[in-house]
């Protein structure tokens, strides 16, 4: 089945709930990391959708994602949240990882903040700082636009110069500073996991460019870019990579440090919403 069906489909049965729901379509997409689901349970007048109520979306089968649409309202925007995502390292393909970004661009979303859980290369950062992607590299070995492409969805080779939209980073800075985050900023490497980076790999990141690295976030901005959406991405270091710091890494780390920083997240998601506005 063809993926501009398998979301129409998925877009049809979204529709049939939130009209049952007397619900608003959503102008503003967030799609949230390993343990930085809290954000899903701020909105008002929501309501949740599991994923396997939504035709041909996969389960979230790692830790810290819940795997639930949660469709409600902050302050005046209505939003759509993501809460939890399917990672290609388990063993989905690219156009399925990013189907849901593909059902929220067809739900009438306009600007999407993508979220992820990464590991620091910089120097410079530490577990719990939050840095807004400026750029990224894919180094995941696939792209979720190989094959042919349907032009209902988007351009066949679509430009990437800009796919981290720099108002909407000017918007995350100023919320920022609103709530009292000292934001970083950098480039996030993304990579098919899921094991983690050798010491050697993370040298090799960082000689590229890499501030961050993860194994998210790449192709939902890639099919974000090809649907025309205007996209911020945020990434909560939740650990240094191998070779920065003296123990082994591990997904309790990553949860961990979600949960610590879970209210300054939340505090900071829900003021760059209210910044964007209703032209979003």
């Amino acid at each position: 089945m063809s993926v501009l069906l398998q979301t129409t489909e998925a877009i049809a049965a979204i529709k049939a709930t939130l009209a049952d729901a007397s619900c608003q379509l959503p102008r503003i997409g967030v799609i949230l990391g390993s343990g930085l689901g809290a954000f899903a349970n701020t909105l008002s007048g929501e309501t949740v959708i599991p994923y396997e109520d939504i035709p041909h979306f996969p389960r979230a089968g790692v830790e810290g994602h819940a795997g639930t649409l949660h469709i409600g309202a902050v302050g005046e925007q209505q939003v759509a949240v993501m809460s939890g995502r399917m990672h290609y390292y388990e063993g989905h393909s690219m156009a399925r990882v990013t189907l849901p970004t593909r059902v929220l661009a067809g739900l009438g979303v306009k600007t999407v903040l993508v979220t992820n859980a990464a590991g620091g290369i910089n120097p410079e950062f530490e577990p719990g700082d939050i840095m807004a992607i400026t750029d990224h590299i894919n180094l995941t070995g696939d792209n979720p636009l190989r094959g042919p492409n349907e032009d209902e969805l988007g351009p066949r080779f679509p430009d990437m110069s800009s796919a981290y939209d720099s108002s909407i980073r000017e918007t995350i800075r100023a919320a920022a500073k609103e709530v009292g985050i000292s934001l970083k900023e950098g480039v996030y490497a993304g990579l098919a996991g899921p094991s983690y980076e050798t010491p050697a790999e993370i040298r090799m990141l960082r000689t590229l460019g890499g501030d961050a690295v993860g194994m998210s976030t790449v192709a939902e901005v890639i099919v974000a870019a090809h649907a025309g959406l205007k996209v911020g991405g945020l990434s909560v270091i939740t650990n240094l990579a191998a070779g920065l710091s003296d123990g082994p890494l591990t997904h309790d780390e990553v949860k961990e440090t979600g949960e610590r920083v879970r209210e300054g997240l939340c505090k900071l998601l829900t003021e760059i919403i209210t910044g964007i506005g209703n032209d979003c």
